[in-house]
């Protein structure tokens, strides 16, 4: 029990609690929503070339936009900005539900629609990303908070899919559609229940190129913040691979249906929830580096494995693996990002790791319909895994670069001493600061 409540820790935080209870229902309904998507359009065109390109359609505006919505986000007030975004996104799919339901959506609707919800993501997801630090009282529960937020997405990610596959089944894509609406709701009471301090406005004569400019020559101008925005890149380039061509193998290669695609989704993200737990149940988070080489191998091998299994039971193992390996690679690399990065440039990195994240993520998916094409699902997804062990094993040879140049940053924020342990070795804890 002990051990459960230093699990749950941050959620004594009152805004946070509320955060976690909206923004899980809603990330529920969004899980639902994806899943619902990918299976209609490829019931509509049995093409994984056009999974690829709606794929695309709904992560490209982020890339393009995520850097300039780190501006806004360092600016403004980050609640407004995630109100008007997520009330945007109800729109979205409260659409796509009535042209679905009604019979009368074609892929070209689908894609525009996508396009919408990218520009929402755009803007929300660097104010979400940097708005988990305002909901903390206590900067001792920030790594923590991290990664309940993760356990958050993963758990949406466990229901969601395996939710979706039977309402698909049952009732048909649209009311996955119109149950994701109906879980915006929570998310918004919570923020407007929220007590946050309002944000000042924005210093007179200040431009938004200027901004935009300071934040890049801040973040890739450091060497730890640009490797592990480069981790991230591969991870996401990589992990794109497999969910764009997850409704292939369920359907072409395991020969089942619409369960078989929510339950293979829902495997990654057991494995992730798992993941999540490991690093909640962390009282430090000594050896975040050596994490993030290993996950990031452990990623690749099930990715390969995925690749070559004939079997249902052994490709849901397999999937599980990959989302343990890439959730705690993720959220490492987040958490160590949040505790380097200075105040008044957090939501700017965050809108890089955004852009990083979704920019290799519809390249990814885009290349995975194309070259799947040629060689097929499996080489690709093996491909894929491959490349990702190679990144592991190069990260690996880097951690002590980046405990060199990272130990400094902590003594002079004055980041806590039980973030800061994650990135030193044993002897240096032994050290007193100077």
């Amino acid at each position: 029990m002990k051990s459960l409540r230093e699990a749950l820790r941050a959620l004594r935080n009152r805004n946070y609690r509320l955060f976690f209870i909206g923004q899980g229902i809603s990330l529920t309904g969004i899980w639902m929503q994806t899943i619902a998507v990918g299976w209609l359009v490829f019931r509509m065109t049995r093409s994984e070339l056009m999974l690829g390109i709606v794929t695309f359609s709904s992560q490209a505006p982020v890339f393009l936009l995520s850097p300039f919505a780190g501006v806004i986000g360092d600016r403004f007030d980050r609640r407004r900005i995630l109100i008007f975004m997520q009330f945007m996104a109800l729109c979205q799919a409260l659409a796509l539900a009535i042209l679905t339901i009604a019979g009368t959506v074609e892929v070209w609707q689908i894609i525009m629609l996508s396009v919408l919800l990218g520009l929402a993501n755009a803007f929300e997801m660097p104010a979400r990303q940097a708005f988990v630090v305002e909901l903390i009282e206590d900067r001792a529960d920030l790594g923590n908070a991290i990664a309940l937020n993760s356990a958050l997405f993963t758990g949406a990610r466990l229901i969601g899919p395996a939710a979706a596959g039977i309402l698909v089944a049952t009732a048909g894509e649209g009311a996955c559609f119109l149950v994701n609406a109906a879980s915006y709701p929570a998310s918004l009471a919570a923020l407007l229940m929220m007590t946050i301090p309002r944000r000042d406005a924005p210093a007179e004569g200040k431009r938004l190129m200027g901004d935009l400019a300071e934040g890049m020559r801040y973040a890739f101008g450091f060497p730890p913040i640009r490797a592990l925005l480069a981790t991230v890149a591969l991870l996401s380039l990589t992990a794109m691979s497999f969910p764009v061509l997850l409704p292939v193998f369920a359907s072409d290669i395991l020969h089942g249906g619409p369960n078989t695609y929510g339950f293979l989704v829902a495997a990654s993200g057991f494995g992730a929830i798992w993941g999540t737990l490991y690093l909640a149940m962390q009282k430090s988070v000594l050896g975040l580096d050596r994490v993030i080489s290993v996950s990031l191998v452990l990623f690749g091998l099930g990715l390969g494995g995925f690749s070559i299994s004939r079997s249902a039971p052994l490709s849901m193992a397999a999937l599980a693996v990959v989302g343990f390996g890439m959730i705690l690679a993720l959220a490492a690399c987040n958490t160590i990002l949040q505790t380097i990065v200075e105040e008044e440039m957090r939501t700017r990195v965050m809108g890089l790791y955004v852009m990083v994240f979704m920019g290799a993520a519809p390249l990814g998916s885009i290349t995975a319909g194309g070259v799947s094409t040629v060689i097929g699902a499996p080489a690709t997804s093996l491909i894929a895994g491959a490349l990702c062990v190679i990144g592991g094993l190069l990260f690996a040879r880097w951690v002590p670069v980046l405990r060199k140049l990272v130990r400094p940053i902590y003594h002079r924020m004055g980041i806590i001493r039980e973030v800061a342990m994650g990135i030193q070795t044993t002897e240096e804890l032994t050290t007193p600061p100077e």
